[in-house]
């Protein structure tokens, strides 16, 4: 007996490859996508770890400055403290660094970071930072002023030759001024480029007498790390602004940089598992009703309904299993080729700069694999218990696999529908678990598996009405009469259109909404012609002198500036941006929700980005004195604790995904002594020549020494159109996945007509026996297509327009801690709707095809 089920089993999946193909194929994507999408981030995680690692060492503490660097007199306070076995300053500054030939510098730089550290202190702390001189470097190379030593990737990217130093570069930071340097070695650092010098020669060559970015700290065996950083906490005059990281602190940041993109694309590539459980639910439902009386005779032959229920679940099993291999090889393979052709960002840019190779892990891949087994194992459940439920002897004559659909029946799935939604609604308005928008996952999921129950009632609600108005017309009659009293089969075979156009619509719904809010944006941000932009980050910027300049070249009516600078006010969070630009009138110059409020005297107004609202707490109407930190020596004045600055509106910055904080320059220049500017806006006078007046200049940046490499010059239409662009090549994945699951939708569709039609060759030669022709019988089978699809096309819509309102308003705030404005692209949408109505009746008709033809007629034959 247990050979003749699997027999019974096996002949079933191979008798149709291509309907058990579309299940099996939806699993495959699902798997394979979530998969890579995994693979390739924990890759780049595990190369930056590396690097940090390499970079850095292993110190026990790292402290540095929510401002980027701080006095080095405080190194000498911690290296004195009883915890300390061993405390190593470093000097870490981002340069452009060029080759310099016989015949002068190179055309081209290379992005380089350059580490000032302790030669002493290295081996203990940062191995793979220790210089190692070519033989005629130098007895004291190590500590020679204008001496870097270069990993090999910075070797290989500058083209030099490392069997052929010494040589010479110019290192230039930001758009300041040019420094001739000897290369004089190597060191073992892998990863990014990287030079290494000593911390004296690289402090007096950039001018950061007295300055350091961070103190690596390694503690005596059982100190505690936590009264190291209270002991130093309670020295006199220490600065608020410097920060006690634990280790692995960087990379726990780059985690949570990343981990809201990678975890929204997860749950996008598994948009083809979700069909695909759906697609085994409509193959496994068509099996189980063209093979009722098979099973009604093996009940008969003492196959108990536990045992028919894990018959159809072994089925089930078996696709999910074939999915999810497929899946994990491809993902793989995926995952290998994007890291190779593409590089580990994401099309987030969470990882420029990193070169990964694959990390393969066993336990993601099985998860991924498992998660593809309960897909295929939840959409056959249904069909399991119906093949449970049979009642034998009805069955076997004919008479227990009718699909009238009951009343009860219909309200039974209205009434679990609408607790579905109504739940799934509910869950919307849950808060995020560990800032992942889990409650709005269950409630797209709730909603999407809601609507498809409530499919019959739908069918009901519809088509009793229209079908007295087609009580006249035969062949019309004849397809709106089967919709109607096959409603659990039209409902079967529609669920994968459904599931798939609902979240075509969702994301079509949500991606022109981000468009359009990402566009009104940029009209607001970008209101002169010009921009004048520093690309080095933290960079010097550009002098007073240098924007006055600019003021007065000819064809400039005006110019404005923005200095931006990094703050790292939570050392388990991004660096967030404090940018000061004029803020005469904030309601013109931010986009602003809201208008501003007062700010009272005796305080400073900010206005935060929407991260720094639920990220940080920072309310509108609030004082907040947490950024008094972020302030240099002009600040030191403010007594700890004094609530100086006032939140007096918040503005939308999709730039800056962990927020930003605008203050007006003047009070910036006050507190900080910093007068450059990292951007520079240029207003072009009425009938000016653009191309002229930026080529004026250009010359104006090259006379006063500014390097090109890091000078970017633009007009704010070449930056709108270039972000758009930008926010096109992002969102490529998401529409592609869209036709995915589109085309895996009408794949289920196709081959739930396939089995049906084929089923229903006694009734085609019935009605060619009563004189219908083939064209006629084909129509009748097309307009059945045209009617189920069209039940399809408006529930989709309806429950697509129901998940971009949970996308819109709940997952991207509580992913990406931004706002954005509801848009409904009608053109597109309905294009979808009649692109899958017509889709559905083509494939309907085409299946049609095989079993309106002579041989219906003969099979009229086979019950006489």
């Amino acid at each position: 007996m247990l050979a003749l089920l699997r027999t019974f089993s096996w002949q079933e999946l191979r008798r149709h490859p291509w309907r058990n193909g579309a299940a099996v194929a939806a699993i495959m994507l699902g798997v394979a996508l979530a998969l890579a999408v995994q693979l390739i981030n924990a890759s780049a995680l595990d190369e930056f770890a590396s690097a940090v690692r390499t970079t850095g060492g292993q110190p026990d503490v790292v402290l540095r400055s929510a401002q980027g660097s701080f006095d080095e007199r405080w190194f000498a306070e911690a290296a004195r403290q009883p915890q300390v076995a061993w405390a190593a300053p470093v000097l870490d500054i981002a340069v452009w660094a060029s080759a310099v030939a016989a015949t002068g510098p190179a055309a081209t730089s290379v992005p380089l970071r350059l580490v000032g550290a302790d030669a002493l202190a290295l081996p203990a702390l940062a191995p793979e930072l220790l210089p190692r001189p070519v033989a005629n470097a130098g007895r004291y190379a190590l500590f020679a002023p204008a001496t870097v030593f270069l990993n090999a990737p910075a070797i290989a990217a500058l083209g030099l030759d490392a069997a052929r130093l010494p040589a010479l570069l110019d290192l230039r930071e930001g758009t300041g001024p040019a420094h001739a340097v000897q290369v004089a070695g190597t060191v073992a650092a892998s990863g990014a480029p990287l030079a290494v010098m000593d911390i004296g020669a690289a402090q007096d060559l950039f001018g950061r007498l007295g300055r350091l970015s961070r103190i690596d700290v390694r503690l005596a065996p059982g100190a505690d790390g936590a009264a190291f950083a209270a002991a130093l906490r309670a020295q006199p005059g220490w600065p608020r602004e410097i920060d006690f990281d634990a280790p692995g602190a960087a990379v726990e940041r780059m985690d949570n940089l990343s981990r809201a993109y990678r975890v929204n694309l997860t749950v996008l590539a598994l948009v083809a598992l979700f069909t695909g459980a759906f697609l085994v639910f409509s193959v496994l439902s068509l099996g189980v009703a063209k093979r009722a009386q098979q099973f009604a005779l093996f009940a008969v032959l003492g196959l108990t309904p536990r045992e028919r229920l894990r018959l159809v679940l072994a089925e089930s099993l078996a696709l999910g299993a074939s999915g999810s291999l497929l899946g994990v090889a491809l993902g793989t393979a995926l995952a290998a080729l994007a890291l190779r052709l593409l590089g580990s960002d994401l099309g987030g840019g969470y990882f420029q700069g990193v070169a990964p190779r694959l990390h393969w892990s066993a336990g993601t891949a099985g998860l991924y694999a498992a998660l593809g087994l309960a897909a295929a194992l939840a959409g056959g459940w249904w069909p399991a218990r119906r093949a449970a439920r049979l009642p034998p002897a009805q069955t076997l004559k004919g008479l227990g696999a009718t699909d009238a659909g009951s009343a009860a029946g219909t309200a039974h799935g209205a009434a679990l529908g609408s607790a579905l939604m109504a739940t799934g609604a509910l869950l919307a308005l849950a808060p995020p678990i560990y800032g992942v928008p889990l409650g709005a996952y269950l409630s797209v999921g709730l909603l999407l598996v809601g609507g498809i129950a409530a499919l019959p009632p739908l069918v009901a609600l519809v088509y009793d009405r229209l079908a007295p108005h087609v009580a006249q017309r035969p062949l019309p009659l004849l397809a709106v009469e089967r919709a109607r009293r096959m409603r659990e089969s039209a409902a079967v075979a529609v669920s994968g259109v459904v599931a798939s156009l609902a979240l075509a619509v969702a994301l079509t719904v949500m991606v022109a909404s981000f468009r359009d809010s990402v566009a009104r944006w940029l009209d607001v941000v970008l209101p002169a012609d010009l921009y004048v932009r520093d690309t080095a980050a933290d960079g010097p910027g550009f002098a007073p002198a240098f924007v006055d300049a600019l003021g007065r070249l000819p064809g400039v009516a005006r110019t404005a500036t923005l200095r931006v600078r990094a703050l790292q006010l939570d050392p388990a969070r991004p660096t967030v941006a404090l940018v000061a630009r004029a803020l005469d009138d904030p309601a013109r110059t931010l986009p602003l929700q809201g208008a501003p409020l007062p700010v009272p005297p005796g305080r400073i107004g900010i206005y935060v980005s929407e991260p720094m609202v639920s990220l940080y707490g920072a309310r509108p109407g609030a004082d907040w004195p947490e950024i008094s930190k972020a302030f240099g020596p002009p600040a030191q004045a403010i007594q700890a604790g004094a609530a100086i600055f006032f939140v007096a509106g918040v503005w939308r910055d999709y730039a800056r995904q962990f927020g930003a904080i605008a203050i007006d320059a003047r009070d910036y220049q006050r507190l900080s002594g910093d007068a450059r500017a990292t951007d520079v806006a240029l207003w072009i006078a009425p009938g000016a020549d653009a191309a002229r007046v930026q080529s004026t200049v250009r010359a104006a940046a090259a006379g006063a020494g500014l390097d090109g490499d890091a000078l970017e010059l633009t007009s704010s239409a070449a930056i709108r159109a270039n972000s758009l662009r930008i926010f096109d090549r992002s969102f490529v994945i998401t529409t592609w996945l869209q036709f995915v699951a589109m085309g895996i939708g009408l794949f289920g569709v196709a081959a739930s007509f396939s089995a049906q039609v084929l089923a229903r060759r006694k009734e085609f030669g019935l009605l060619a026996h009563l004189g219908l022709t083939r064209g006629q019988i084909l129509a009748v089978v097309a307009g059945e297509g045209a009617a189920w699809t069209a039940i399809g096309a408006l529930a989709g819509l309806g429950l697509g327009l129901a998940v971009s309102v949970v996308l819109v308003h709940v997952v991207n705030p509580q992913s990406f801690h931004w706002t954005m404005d509801l848009a409904l692209p009608w053109p597109r949408l309905g294009a979808l709707c009649v692109a899958v109505v017509a889709a559905g009746t083509a494939t309907a008709w085409a299946a049609g095809r095989a079993a309106a033809g002579r041989d219906a007629v003969l099979a009229v034959k086979e019950d006489w």
